[in-house]
């Protein structure tokens, strides 16, 4: 530590707390152990009586923690990520207008936590995030860490798309199709449509039409050439994903030329759910869990399809970790 006069400690960082009194009102920290001296903070000191400060002596090679949280943040952040801070040696990692899918590089933040003092936390990958959310921070352990150690964090992370990032969802035009004689033909009122297009209204997705179709191969194959005539950017078929013999939907979309990228996945409920692209539009098939279930495959996939994936086989399968989406009851 070394003493200096508080006019001449601008730029530098405190070694100690500074309290201050208010009798009867308040006592508690003025300025805390690290802080950075702005212009601004000296008469606030000599108002304290503090003519003379003990500041830190950064040893060659280190950095003080808040330049290096937000050399952290800087090197973390990527596109739709604003910086908040540093605060006592933390940035905070928030999602800009008009917020979207959050992308995290797993396999990038693991090789960054494993460098020692660094810590960098965020939210779980691929979650629909809005303005202003939190979505992690990064801070160093000690008041002071070696540069180097920060020269490595950037390294890591020059070249690529940063740890973070959050992809703007793009609403897409969609078309519906209810699949189910007795929906058809009018024996019972569809119950499925409606849950679907709540789903997509909530990312401002419109439905050019909604239509129903028997348990048929080449019925179902037809709607589905009359929606891509439409120019629909997206379809969505309800019913008829199950194993049974009048359950067609997957056959139908496989029969209309789709490259059909799964049929299943480790998601329950959801487990029956497809997806399938023709000529790059993307071709869901729904299960019946996806009207009666609150979170489930289509949930996952949905905001990716509009964040502009393109979703492959692998994706699929690593849906199994955190794919239990059923709520377990106490």
């Amino acid at each position: 530590m070394l003493k200096i006069a508080v006019e001449e400690a601008v730029g530098k960082h405190l070694a100690h707390d500074i309290t201050r009194i208010v009798p009867g009102e308040f006592k508690g920290p003025a300025f805390k152990k690290g802080h950075r001296i702005e212009p601004g903070d000296v008469e606030k000191l000599l108002d304290l009586g503090k003519r003379h400060i003990y500041i830190l002596e950064l040893p060659p090679g280190f950095i003080h923690e808040d330049e290096a949280a937000e050399r952290l943040g800087r090197c973390t952040a990527g596109e739709g990520i604003r910086i908040s801070g540093p605060h006592e040696g933390k940035v905070t990692l928030e999602a800009k207008a008009p917020g979207g899918l959050l992308k995290v590089d797993e396999s990038l933040l693991l090789s960054l936590n494993s460098l020692p003092e660094v810590i960098v936390a965020t939210l779980r990958n691929n979650q629909v995030v809005v303005e202003g959310q939190v979505l992690g921070g990064a801070r160093v352990i000690p008041l002071v860490v070696r540069e180097n150690t920060v020269q490595e964090a950037e390294a890591l992370c020059a070249g690529q798309p940063r740890v973070m990032r959050v992809l703007p969802i793009r609403p897409l035009r969609a078309g519906v199709l209810v699949t189910g004689s007795e929906v058809a033909s009018g024996r019972i009122k569809d119950a499925f449509g409606p849950v679907v297009e709540q789903k997509l209204s909530a990312f401002g997705c419109p439905v050019l039409e909604r239509r129903f179709v028997t348990d048929d191969i080449e019925a179902i194959r037809g709607e589905l050439a009359r929606f891509k005539a439409m120019q629909v950017e997206m379809i969505l078929v309800c019913g008829g994903m199950s194993v049974d013999p009048d359950d067609l939907t997957p056959a139908a979309i496989a029969a209309v030329g789709a490259h059909v990228v799964s049929y299943g996945a480790p998601v329950l409920p959801g487990s029956m759910f497809l997806l399938a692209y023709w000529d790059g539009v993307p071709v869901m098939g729904l299960p019946g869990s996806v009207m009666m279930g609150k979170a489930t495959a289509f949930d996952l996939v949905l905001p990716r399809v509009l964040a502009g994936e393109k979703l492959v086989k692998q994706d699929f399968c690593a849906l199994g970790y955190g794919g239990y989406l059923t709520v377990n009851k106490p």
